[in-house]
Parts: structure tokens; C-alpha cells; sequence
């Protein structure tokens, strides 16, 4: 746990993702990330130099997913719980049928994140991304759309005026599944049908086996994320008239 915590502290710093006053919802899904992020943010907010508040949103996709696990899980934890009932899931396998729903399914569950959090007086949602999820995205995004792109550790919506955090973005997967597994956390089963069978999984699935031939590369490629005086891109140049 203070390894994480160590973590967690240093992106807060790094990336300066909490400011005192902020009153902040984890988007607790159920997983085994989003707890590990609720039970570090309770625990970080004890010494915290920026006092702020914190609460947990879960929302329902419409699975008939059990949720007493962490209602009671935030009930010892002493953090305000939300559960919202949504239809997401019925919209998107039911009434649009996407063959490939991972990208309507996740614009549904974030406009729905963010307005019931500012309803709440939220100014920031902290989402459970850790270091494999960067990396992940960085390379689908250069594997499958020709671009360098990853999410950003703070990210603000002028549309809903709410910024989004993700401090557990220097902590390795690994490192969660021990802390879940550890302390029997309350993990509420991924209910999507496509759970197991998208391209992230294969990402995943591939930068684990890439880390067995080239050791460090995990943090190899979080490294280039932020070093920014060594990027070296191609810029064509514009002929002159």
C-alpha cells in the first residue's frame, strides 16, 4: 500500500491534480483499478497538504450487476456512495447493436459520469487509469490511427466545467491486482459481453509478452511520455510562394 501510495502522491505532484477545496468523485465501476483508486484517494486524503472532499459514483449500466459489496465497502470507508441507474447497456446492444460498442458505450458512461458529478458539486472526477492503460493507448493509437496520442493525466471539460484526474498513472498493473487480491476487495464482475475481446485486450496482452523479451519497457514507454526535450517528430515544411 505505500509503494502505491508513493505513486499516487508523486503524479498529484508531478501534475499538480488536486488543489484544496476540490471536491472530488472516484468513478468507482466495480473493478478491481476504481477500488484500488477510492481506497488510495480515502487513504492519501488523511495527510493530504490540500484538504478536500471525496465521494464515490457507480453507475448501472442496466445489467442487474450486485452492487452491496461496495456500498458497504464505502460505508467503512467513510465515503459518501451514488449509485445511478442508467440504460446504457440496453442502448447500446439492444437498440443501436454496435458490432464494435467499446466507443459508445464509453461516451454514454463519461457524459453520464460527469453530469451526475457536477450535479453533485463535483469539480474533478478522479477515473482509475493506471500506468498499463497509458501505454495501452499510446500504442493503439499509433497501431491502429497513424498518431502519437495517450489521455493526459488532468484533463479540463469546458462544456460540463469539470476536469478530469487520473493519479494512479505511474502505478503498474500488477501492483493493483496484488493490493485487490491482498485485501479481497469487493470486485463486481465486468457484465459487457465484448468484456475480453477488443483490440485493448490484445494491446494488453501484448505489451505483457513484449515485457518477458525487452525488460523495462513498460516504463520505457511511459518515460517517452513526458520527455519531451528528446521528441523528434517529422514536420514538413510549406513551400514558399
Amino acid at each position: 500500500m505505500q509503494k502505491l501510495l508513493s505513486r499516487l502522491r508523486k503524479a498529484i505532484v508531478d501534475f499538480n491534480l488536486i488543489q484544496s477545496g476540490d471536491k472530488i468523485a472516484v468513478g468507482l465501476s466495480g473493478g478491481k483499478d476504481s477500488i484500488t483508486l477510492l481506497h488510495l484517494m480515502k487513504t492519501y486524503q488523511r495527510f493530504s497538504p490540500e484538504p478536500f472532499e471525496l465521494i464515490a459514483i457507480t453507475l448501472d449500466p442496466g445489467s442487474g450487476s450486485n452492487f452491496d459489496g461496495m456500498i458497504q465497502m464505502c460505508k467503512d470507508l467513510d465515503v459518501p456512495y451514488y449509485l445511478f441507474k442508467t440504460r446504457i447497456q440496453e442502448i447500446v446492444f439492444d437498440i443501436k447493436k454496435e458490432k464494435n460498442p467499446c466507443s459508445l458505450c464509453a461516451n454514454l458512461r463519461r457524459g453520464a459520469l460527469n453530469d451526475n458529478a457536477k450535479k453533485l458539486g463535483c469539480n474533478k472526477i478522479a477515473l482509475g487509469h493506471h500506468k498499463n492503460d497509458a501505454i495501452e493507448t499510446l500504442l493503439l493509437s499509433m497501431f491502429y490511427e497513424g498518431r502519437i496520442n495517450t489521455f493526459l493525466p488532468k484533463t479540463y471539460l469546458d462544456r460540463v466545467d469539470i476536469s478530469l484526474i487520473r493519479p494512479m498513472i505511474y502505478i503498474d498493473e500488477e501492483h493493483i491486482k496484488t493490493l485487490a487480491s491482498k485485501y479481497k476487495f469487493p470486485i463486481v464482475t465486468n457484465p459487457c459481453p465484448a468484456d475480453g475481446f477488443t483490440k485493448r485486450e490484445y494491446m494488453k496482452n501484448l505489451t505483457y509478452s513484449l515485457e518477458k523479451d525487452i525488460p523495462g519497457l513498460k516504463n520505457n514507454l511511459l518515460n517517452s511520455l513526458s520527455n519531451t526535450e528528446q521528441l523528434n517528430i517529422w514536420f514538413k515544411e510549406q513551400k514558399e510562394s
